[in-house]
């Protein structure tokens, strides 16, 4: 549908940004990459982010995402006893070497996974959330298909080897963004080392992402490496008011996957800075409203909006209101009346809803027809 674009000026601000996604002088060495600031969700630079990939234990992301989510819902707690199957016992690849018919309790679990990267423990959480283990990787894909990971496929949890296990690092980088807001799974990344009490041994876990320990700002996520999917590491790190996310696939070597998580956390830290373009309940004057009382509204602002801003490379922002051309009277408050949008030059780079202030009552059908009349006069005139 066409929107009607209104001049309006609500912020006398004029940044300069260059073209976030090709700094001819910024590259980085792995096959695929994505760096993106994880509030406003600006993608800062990619490369052949959409190409499909294996992504090993980085596929884990959404294991843990989907049973944080459960958590909140509080239909699971952490104190949960889970009963350990034979299917999870026979997990290849990294693991804890859990036994068959013990029962150890979700915390332990959930650390076993993002600390140590645990297979067997990704698939005795999925069989306990989801029943089965089949049944908990449709959720993983229904999960995926919610957050509009469109190029990924879930074959496992994972990330063992399979031809129909595959995804991106745009994709990764979504989920990622997703489990990040999850302080808990934050603080079990943080830690180097633990040693947890399983029903018949102690195990020492030791974190698979040793940047943890050379990056200070580092706070997760996960790590991933099979013969087919390099080495893999999708990372966050936070300075200030500002959390960013990479994602790294294919890396040959794992000196390969640390240097370019590296470059990149750098590059985003360093090159940019995050700038407020409009706040929560800044409003916007005269939006015309067909059969309104007052013929104009007041919109405001709903929520905050930020932009990554590069430095030294300046180019203008612009900003326009485009409003809904179908507005007709009556609106309720907080209702959307169209949207303010960030441009640079022709490309967009946020945008965020304007809605109705107040109530914006329709006006009586006296007021309608004597402005049907004036309309129809001048029209005859014009």
């Amino acid at each position: 549908m066409k929107k009607k674009l209104i001049t309006i000026s609500i912020i006398s601000i004029i940044f300069s940004l260059a073209v976030l996604t090709s700094a001819a002088a910024f590259d980085v060495v792995t096959d695929s990459a994505i760096l993106l600031e994880a509030e406003t969700g600006q993608v800062l630079f990619s490369k052949n982010a959409d190409r499909k990939l294996p992504p090993a234990s980085v596929t884990k992301i959404m294991a843990l995402l989907i049973t944080m989510e459960k958590l909140e819902e509080g239909s699971i707690s952490l104190d949960d006893q889970v009963t350990i199957s034979r299917y999870a016992e026979s997990m290849g690849g990294s693991q804890i070497f859990l036994a068959a018919n013990t029962q150890v309790s979700l915390e332990k679990l959930l650390k076993a996974v993002t600390i140590a990267s645990g297979n067997d423990a990704s698939v005795a959480i999925g069989e306990y959330i989801a029943g089965t283990y089949s049944n908990f990787i449709a959720m993983m894909n229904d999960r995926a298909a919610e957050l509009g990971m469109d190029s990924t496929n879930f074959a496992n949890s994972t990330g063992l080897p399979d031809p129909n296990h595959y995804s991106t690092a745009r994709d990764i980088s979504i989920m990622a963004r997703e489990l990040a807001k999850h302080p808990q799974v934050l603080e079990w990344a943080s830690i180097w080392t633990e040693t947890i009490q399983l029903p018949n041994r102690k195990a020492m876990l030791v974190n698979t992402n040793s940047l943890i320990n050379k990056y200070p700002s580092m706070d997760g996520l996960k790590t991933g490496h099979t013969q087919e999917a390099g080495f893999c590491l999708a990372s966050t790190a936070k300075k200030g008011d500002t959390r960013l996310i990479s994602v790294v696939l294919q890396g040959d070597t794992l000196g390969e996957r640390e240097e370019s998580t590296i470059r990149l956390l750098d590059y985003g830290f360093n090159a940019f800075s995050k700038r407020q373009i409009a706040a929560a309940g800044d409003q916007i004057q005269n939006i015309p409203v067909v059969e309104a009382a007052d013929k104009v509204a007041v919109g405001e602002i709903a929520e905050d909006l930020y932009i990554m801003v590069q430095k030294g490379q300046e180019r203008d922002i612009s900003q326009e209101v485009e409003v809904k051309d179908s507005l007709k009277a009556p609106i309720e408050k907080g209702g959307v009346l169209g949207k303010l949008t960030v441009y640079r030059g022709e490309e967009e780079v946020s945008s965020v809803d304007v809605i109705a202030a107040e109530n914006i009552d329709r006006a009586n059908i006296f007021v309608r027809l004597w402005r049907t009349t004036l309309d129809f006069i001048q029209g005859l005139f014009a």
